[in-house]
């Protein structure tokens, strides 16, 4: 008997946990605000650039802040993959829970979305640095990072025109050899060459996001040997670039870093008032995760490819630096109408610049 009375009372208070999670999820269901899902690569939302811009535009729709984000696990939330193994399981999982979308930063994402999407056609999907995916249930945001990256450029060669630099060398930092990178590297080499043509030009890929103490050894390397100013377009192994650019600013040395995608001055912070980061890239990938899930939201999300350039307002540059010459980011500025309208043309493919003679041979970027 009394085992019977103590089966009774388990299944009493199983009834009653299963009857509170369906009234919970019967409640969740009658919100109709839209959730999400992200989904990155092994540098996480904390890489401090691409990702952590893609974060930032889905903590805004929910009017959250990165700092304190109140909604997450309500209505969005984010899983890192450690190793690209685990990209289809992770977005298997996550179309399988129902989110409204789920996305994916990074091209190293496109084989595992085409494949899940092709299979879930149900479910929506978004993916940023891809424009080739055929499934009508993905929304690919690419963007014109020659242009910014051009920007860039311009600030470096006119900043050593200001400093009084005599023949300023300039290196680029890549991540994992990409057309994306590419685009990146371009851009930059271009901008310099408009105001510095015969300027010395080095590259360097790290072939990794997270190896930033790849890239603090090239740039020492590089510093000790003359090089101005480095942009590192590396995802989390670009952070090496600025640990090095600060440690050698606060010894006195007058060489810079430039950021990428998110504004990165605070991250090259060596007093409390002077930053190593001269300029940062900004590519607003938030726009993109902020865009979809707006669509969602009035309705009107659908597939296909959309581009950000700097007439969408997808690229900029960061002016945040005190120490950037008002003078210089006057020019700059100036400068965005012409690329804006076209009369300043700006090659991403290396193919491309190559063949119009305004970027050097023998670089490691790829198309």
């Amino acid at each position: 008997m009394k085992r019977i009375l103590a089966l009774l009372m388990v299944l009493v208070v199983m009834t009653s946990i299963f009857a509170g999670g369906a009234q919970e999820a019967s409640s969740a269901k009658a919100d109709d605000t839209p959730t999400i899902r992200l989904m990155t690569d092994a540098t996480g939302i904390d890489d401090k650039s691409f990702n952590a811009a893609a974060w930032r535009g889905i903590t805004a729709f929910y009017g959250d802040t990165v700092a304190n984000a109140a909604n997450r696990g309500k209505y969005y939330d984010v899983v890192t993959a450690q190793t690209q193994d685990m990209y289809i399981p992770n977005l298997q999982q996550a179309s399988d829970e129902g989110y409204s979308l789920i996305a994916a930063t990074g091209f190293t994402f496109a084989d595992a979305v085409e494949q899940v999407a092709s299979q879930n056609p149900n479910q929506n999907y978004m993916i940023v640095d891809v424009n080739w995916l055929s499934s009508p249930n993905i929304r690919q945001y690419i963007f014109k990072e020659e242009e910014g990256s051009y920007l860039v450029g311009l600030v470096a060669a006119l900043q050593s025109q200001a400093e009084g630099v005599k023949n300023a060398k300039f290196g680029f930092i890549g991540g994992v050899p990409s057309s994306t990178i590419t685009k990146f590297e371009m851009g930059y080499i271009q901008g310099i060459h408009a105001i510095l043509p015969n300027a010395e030009i080095v590259d360097y890929y790290t072939n990794d996001w997270g190896a930033p103490d790849k890239a603090k050894a090239q740039a020492k390397n590089w510093f000790d040997n003359g090089v101005y100013c480095v942009f590192s377009a590396a995802g989390g192994s670009g952070n090496g670039t600025i640990a090095q650019a600060k440690e050698y600013r606060l010894a006195g040395k007058n060489v810079w870093a430039i950021g990428v995608d998110s504004d990165q001055y605070e991250d090259g912070l060596y007093t409390a008032t002077d930053s190593a980061v001269l300029t940062s890239m900004e590519k607003k990938v938030e726009n993109a995760t902020l865009e979809a899930l707006n669509l969602l939201k009035e309705g009107k999300f659908e597939g296909g490819v959309v581009e950000y350039g700097l007439a969408q307002q997808g690229v900029d540059y960061a002016k945040t630096n005190k120490a950037l010459s008002a003078d210089v980011a006057a020019k700059v500025d100036a400068a965005k109408a012409d690329i804006v309208s076209g009369k300043t043309k700006i090659y991403g493919k290396y193919a491309d610049a190559l063949k119009a003679g305004v970027v050097p041979a023998g670089l490691g970027a790829i198309d």
